[in-house]
């Protein structure tokens, strides 16, 4: 019989907390523990990944723009509430972490004060009880306004914020640090500006400890050949003692999975449009996993119990 060779590695991805418990000084039921693990994604015979990928449900503060008639059907009825979209979410559809996007602060949609944007977080945090990722409005002035203020108003929570980019990152760090948070590193695409970004955030003084990867996600068809190879070369990297790269992943493959034309439009030949659009999300996502996603934001909660069986399944451990 051929022996197996096992090639493990001394070294581990950073283990990031998200979330703070009540005797912590924050007020959630629950935590979501991301990274830990010192092999590749799902080899779990030839390393340990004590952490599964975790899976996050997107909200947002008002109806997305532009969206597919199937997240108008699931969501039609909460998506004017985000307090209402958030119980909803976590009691009807099982998140266990939910990332809540400031859409009303872009300064297209409403342009939304920073104030109103920390108002809308406050009234989530005290309706459910699950850790929050928060995301401004993509633009990055207004990021550093909205998350600054969110950070302090929802001090102590240990709530992920995103993202901190190449424009904005002191002015995002500094009050999540002052008040608790773990951060969104955001780079587009690159190997050489994620690790960038990565060293002048804890230049800084922000702990790599806290820092969770963003490096940008290409939706099905579209750049995601390109992210994958990314994301693979970081977590190699990471493996062989490059700290600086030694992040969680998270990929918000939601967000472009549901703004392609096969998410929104019938095409002809194609099949039914739910079941095609939750198709794209659930291949993406299952792309995203295997490229090292520590943390997928997802936007249809059949997504969510699709990528969950897949997890589960992935995370048994072999028998050598």
């Amino acid at each position: 019989m051929m022996e197996r060779y096992l090639e493990s590695s001394n070294e581990n991805v950073n283990r990031v907390i998200i979330g703070a418990l009540q005797q912590e000084g924050g007020s959630r039921t629950s935590q979501v523990i991301i990274g830990g693990q010192n092999t590749l994604p799902f080899y779990l015979w030839s390393g340990s990944a004590p952490n599964p990928p975790a899976l996050a449900l997107e909200i947002a503060d008002r109806p997305w723009p532009e969206t597919s008639p199937e997240l108008e059907r699931v969501c039609g009825e909460v998506w004017q509430d985000p307090v209402s979209w958030a119980k909803k979410a976590v009691a009807e559809w099982g998140a266990q972490i939910l990332c809540l996007r400031l859409i009303s602060t872009h300064p297209d949609q409403l342009d939304a004060s920073p104030q109103e944007a920390a108002q809308t977080v406050k009234k989530v945090l005290a309706a459910v009880g699950v850790p929050l990722i928060v995301k401004g409005p993509g633009v990055p002035d207004k990021d550093a306004a909205v998350l600054a203020a969110v950070a302090e108003a929802a001090r102590g929570e240990n709530l992920l914020l995103g993202g901190a980019g190449q424009e904005n990152y002191r002015k995002i760090a500094e009050p999540a640090l002052k008040h608790g948070h773990c951060l969104i590193a955001e780079s587009p695409i690159d190997i050489n500006l994620a690790k960038q970004i990565n060293i002048l955030i804890s230049d800084t003084g922000f702990p790599l400890e806290r820092i969770v990867m963003d490096p940008t996600t290409g939706g099905l068809g579209y750049g995601l050949e390109y992210t994958y190879s990314i994301m693979e070369r970081a977590r190699l990297a990471a493996l062989s003692g490059d700290k600086t790269l030694a992040l969680p992943f998270i990929s918000f493959i939601g967000f472009e999975s549901w703004r392609s034309k096969e998410a929104k439009t019938q095409i002809p030949g194609l099949g039914d449009l739910s079941r095609l659009s939750v198709n794209w999300e659930t291949c993406g996502a299952t792309s995203m996993l295997l490229a090292g996603a520590d943390l997928l934001a997802l936007w249809h909660p059949q997504s969510l119990k699709n990528l969950q069986t897949t997890i589960d399944k992935f995370s048994a451990k072999p028998e050598l």
